[in-house]
């Protein structure tokens, strides 16, 4: 079973309105906290951090 967590950003009122994330063996799982019984999208582990950075641009 997935650990999720939500963003540390996620605050009062917002917490239901931000994604989740599992980390996996050899993935990162991302999901909509607002539905979270929808389809993840998973990334390679060594692929996530480039893409979180390549966002953040």
């Amino acid at each position: 079973m997935d650990n999720w967590r939500k963003s540390s950003y996620s605050g009062e009122g917002d917490g239901n309105e931000c994604v989740e994330m599992a980390n996996r063996r050899t993935h990162i799982a991302i999901r909509d906290s607002k539905d979270p019984a929808r389809a993840t999208l998973t990334f390679p582990a060594e692929v996530f951090a480039p893409f979180v950075e390549a966002l953040k641009k």
